[in-house]
Order: structure tokens, then sequence, then C-alpha cells
């Protein structure tokens, strides 16, 4: 019998994500923070010989995974069985392991910092993403399409300007994003409770090497925060906001898939199909946007986690208790590898994606004539004649034309109809000219590039390392 597998695992997220959450980066974790707060409590004083440092750095990742299993099945304590395990490999170390601290100082330590590496990792996939909505904006910043209010059409607006949007959405989530890997902080070093006691009896009283100790072993982990105070545990405060920024990534993707299956049900923009794709096993033709539904499946997983992350932060006792633990393991890791697997799939839709002209055309065409009608009344009243009468005149004639398109499947005809209208007082010749599409785009075009220069383009300049060209169809010039 196959055991249940994680489809994250399997099937969605990817393998630098993946192994950032892996036991392997987390007991490695483990392992680096003993041997660096060994090391700098012998920096200050403490007895500790160089032979033990030595020790611990020789078999820093010596892990024997079996005598893992054994201790924690005899201790049922993950810490304690890692520290047994690692005592039998570093012996000359194992009087002086673990010296001051409790099991929140490895936990709470690498959970931080895995949630900061995850944090790198998604950050150089949303600038991949902003970079190719980007360069779609730009290609088609000029382009009409018809825009719509509660799904039902609205003015013109350009296909630029549209994803222009996705764009402005995905940028409040990074300043969000990027506002967090700056400011979110180290544990440190706090001994049982936060106080610090251990410690204080360690250095005879001295809080300044207290303060060196955690300052030192922040550093050594890349942090320049550390939580001034604490419980046993970081506030689990922190982790909130993250989920919580995590879901807003996720609401913004949600977006965007949702407007891709609207899209690509009008025919006017698809997502990738490959040539032996099958979209139903009964409906041969069938060409289903499952990429953009993935996303907004698993968008909707991620929204639901951040819920379970702020009933932690509510509901914790005092300076801590343990009912944090299990859902913790679940709901950082797995958010975090939910939207890991969104930003690709975003990512993959936008090198291939289509857009098709004709249709969008098309479907401007067959709404267009509605969309002159204030235009008509204006030139109406500048020869001189009542705007109400000219207003009610094209109402009828705009109302009778929908009723025979729906009723007998008729083209629209509402040009006709007001040529043919001896009281509304206009040519062919100046219709023709209002017909222009780009005549009722107003300031699209110049909105979307000037949002692109001015708002997009500083932060690929800033982020120009992490994006990767050689997967990109798109322009290189920022």
């Amino acid at each position: 019998m196959k055991e249940y597998k994680n489809p994250l695992v399997e099937r969605y997220s990817s393998k630098e994500m993946l192994y950032n959450f892996s036991p392997e980066k987390k007991i490695f974790t483990w392992r680096k923070l003993w041997f660096s707060l060994a090391k700098i409590e012998k920096e200050l004083g403490l007895d500790i010989s160089n032979e033990q440092i030595n020790d611990l750095k020789n078999n820093l990742f010596d892990i024997d995974w079996n005598r893992v299993a054994f201790f924690e099945k005899k201790f049922r304590h993950d810490v304690m069985a890692h520290l047994y395990a690692f005592g039998e490999k570093a012996t000359l170390a194992k009087s002086i392991l673990h010296l001051g601290v409790t099991s929140a100082f490895l936990g709470d330590n690498t959970d931080i910092i895995l949630i900061r590496d995850g944090i790198k990792i998604l950050l150089k996939k949303i600038i991949n993403v902003i970079f190719r909505l980007r360069n779609f904006s730009i290609e088609y910043h000029n382009t009409p399409t018809l825009a719509f209010t509660h799904y039902q059409p609205a003015q013109l607006t350009t296909v630029g300007k549209r994803s222009s949007l996705w764009i402005q959405s995905l940028l409040l989530d990074f300043y969000e994003l990027e506002f967090r890997l700056k400011t979110i902080p180290f544990r440190g070093v706090k001994g049982t409770v936060g106080t610090g006691a251990s410690f204080k009896e360690l250095f005879n009283g001295d809080l300044e090497k207290l303060k060196l100790l955690e300052n030192k072993l922040s550093n050594d982990f890349g942090f320049k925060n550390i939580s001034f105070i604490t419980g046993q545990t970081y506030d689990r405060k922190i982790d909130s906001q993250i989920l919580n920024l995590l879901s807003n990534i996720s609401q913004s993707s949600h977006k965007f898939s949702n407007d891709i299956r609207l899209l690509q049900n009008l025919k006017e923009i698809e997502e990738p199909f490959e040539i032996e794709q099958i979209g139903s096993s009964a409906m041969a033709y069938k060409r289903n946007p499952i990429q953009s539904e993935r996303i907004a499946s698993l968008a909707k997983y991620v929204i639901s986690l951040s819920n379970s992350s702020a009933f932690v932060a509510a509901t914790q006792w005092l300076e801590r208790t343990l009912d944090d633990s299990a859902n913790r393991r679940l709901v950082i890791s797995q958010s975090f590898l939910s939207v890991d697997a969104i930003l690709i799939l975003w990512i993959n839709i936008l090198e291939k994606i289509s857009v098709y002209p004709k249709i969008i055309e098309k479907n401007i065409i067959e709404e267009l004539p509605f969309l002159i009608t204030e235009s008509i009344i204006v030139e109406c009243v500048k020869k001189g004649f009542d705007r109400q009468e000219i207003h009610e005149r094209i109402r009828n004639h705009s109302m009778k034309t929908r009723l025979e398109m729906r009723l007998k499947g008729s083209k629209n005809d509402f040009i006709n109809r007001i040529l043919n209208d001896k009281k509304i007082p206009i040519s062919q010749e100046k219709i023709n000219k209002i017909l222009n599409p780009k005549n009722f785009i107003g300031f699209s075009s110049e909105q979307t590039l000037e949002f692109i220069e001015k708002m997009v383009n500083p932060i690929l300049k800033k982020y120009y390392n992490l994006i990767d060209f050689n997967q990109s169809s798109f322009s290189t010039k920022i």
C-alpha cells in the first residue's frame, strides 16, 4: 500500500523551497546554532575548550537518523533526541552542548531563518513575475480592448493598462515582502522564559556579555534585528504577519487567474496550451485554463491558512503554550510551498501567453456603437439641438438595437438607425471619425507607460540580478 504524499511535494513546489523546509536544513541549522552558541560562549569566557569547538565543527553534518528516531521514541522530545544523537558523535563537546538555552532557542531561531530564506526565494519569483508583466504591459499598452464593470461591457481601456492593474496589486505585496525581509527579528538568546536567567548565572550577572552573545549570534546568521523582548518563544504575531503577507500575494494571484479565465472565455487571451495537452477526457475540443485554475485553487488554500496563524497568535498563554507547535509545523511550510507553486505557475503562464487582437477588435466593434452615444450628443448640442431630446432618441435606438440582437441574433445596426433618423443631425463622415477605438481609451497608454517608468522599472533595476532572462521570451531592456 502506498502512503499519502503531499501534492505540494509531489507536484507543485520547487526543489529550493522544498529543501528550505526539509528536515535536513532544519537540523543542520539546529547544529549550526549549537556550534555558534558554544563558539561565542567560549569567546566570552566560559570554560569551553578549542578541542570541544573543533569536535562540534567536525561532526556538524554527521547525522545518524536511526539514532535520532530511537531517542525521539524514547524521550518523546525532538530536541532532546537530536541533542543526544549529536552528543554521540561529538563526544568531547557533549557536556557543553545546549549550554544555557532551551528548545525554543533552536526551534524559534531556526523557524525565523527558514521564514527569512523562504521570503528570499519568493522575492526572486515575484521579481520575475513583475518583469514579465511589465514587458507584456509595454507590448500592449496601446492596444484598445473592451473594459468591463460587473462583467458587463463598459468603456474601452487597453490590454496593457489592464495588465498594469495586475502589477499594481503585486507591487503592494512586494513592498510588504521587502519590509518583512528587512525587519524580521532574530529570536536570539533569551533563556527559558525570556528573562535570560541562566545567562545571568553563567556570566556572573554581566548583562553586557549576554547582549554581546546575542549580537554575535545574530550576525553569524545574517540578522540585523533581534527581538528585544520574548517569552519562551518569539511573538507569534510575527507568524501571523508573515502568513498575512503570503495571503496577500495569493489574493493578487487569484485576481490575475480570474481575469485570465474570463478573458479566455471571451477568446481574447489564452494561457499556454501544449500541442499534446488534453483539455477534457470527453470533450476533445476543450482548452481548459488549468494553470490559472490551479493558481486559484492554491490561493484559496493559502488565504484560509492565514486564519490559522491568527488564531495561534491570539490564543498563546502567558510566556508560551505548546498548542502552537503542530499547527506551525503545518501552516508555515505549507503556505510558503503553496505560494512558491503559485508564482511558478504565474511565470509559466506569462512565458507563453497568447493574445488575439482580431478577437479583441471584433468584441470592441460589437459594443463600440453604443460607446459613442455621448460623442453624438455633444456634436448635436454644438449644432444647437436640445440635449434631452437627442438623448431620448438615442436611448430608444440603443434599446431597440439590443433587443433585436438578443431576440433575433441580428448584427449591431445602431449606427444605421442613427444615420437614418432625420432628427439626429450627424453625418456618416463624422461618425466614422468618432468610431476609431483609440478615441475611447482615455489616457490608458500614457498611464501605463508612466506607471512602468516610475513605479516598476526602479524595482527591476534594483533587483536586476534576480531576473531570469534565459527563460524569458521578452525584452531584457529595462
